[in-house]
């Protein structure tokens, strides 16, 4: 049966055969996009055969342009990074950790310089032990300095703490980026 035999069929069918519904409101929406994206399809098909130099080169454009888009990275802006003030033996400082936001968060002091213990408080007492962990803005002055063995970017200082109460006047060791 050809294409017209079956416009042709459909022309002679009995209105009864046909309904009469109104369309739903979805229909007419969707009708001009499908239309539309048929459209476009068939254009592109119809322009890969009459013209495969053309349709090949807007592939081969379009992929450029991709390609072009996903390595060529935008800015490269440097990330910030801390800024070491030279530190001063005798000033004072306050100890303000600057990986942290939490305003309850605590600064650990240890015994030794750039001893283990610095990060592992998997003791009980190392939690709970008095002047460790100190809070943040607390009073101390710097009573010298230390560079790490094993990272040169890293400083070791030695601090009194100058914060009235039970830890004043103690002494103990922090990463010299924890005094600001």
């Amino acid at each position: 049966m050809s294409l017209e035999e079956n416009t042709n069929d459909t022309e002679n069918s009995s209105p009864a055969e046909e309904p009469n519904q109104p369309a739903s409101i979805a229909e007419p929406a969707a009708a001009p996009v499908e239309a539309g994206a048929a459209n476009a399809l068939a254009t592109i098909l119809a322009l890969k055969e009459s013209n495969p130099k053309v349709f090949y080169g807007g592939v081969g454009g379009v992929a450029l342009l991709l390609l072009l888009m996903i390595f060529s990275g935008g800015s490269n802006p440097k990330l910030p990074v801390h800024q070491q003030k030279p530190l001063v033996v005798g000033q004072s400082y306050v100890l303000k950790s600057p990986n942290t936001y939490d305003p309850n968060a605590t600064v650990r002091l240890v015994g030794v310089p750039g001893s283990l213990a610095a990060y592992d408080d998997t003791e009980e007492n190392d939690r709970d032990g008095a002047c460790k962990h100190m809070p943040m803005n607390s009073p101390v002055k710097l009573l010298q300095i230390q560079n790490d063995t094993t990272d040169k970017n890293l400083v070791w200082a030695e601090v009194e703490i100058t914060a009235s109460g039970e830890c004043q006047g103690r002494r103990a060791w922090t990463s010299g980026i924890n005094l600001q």
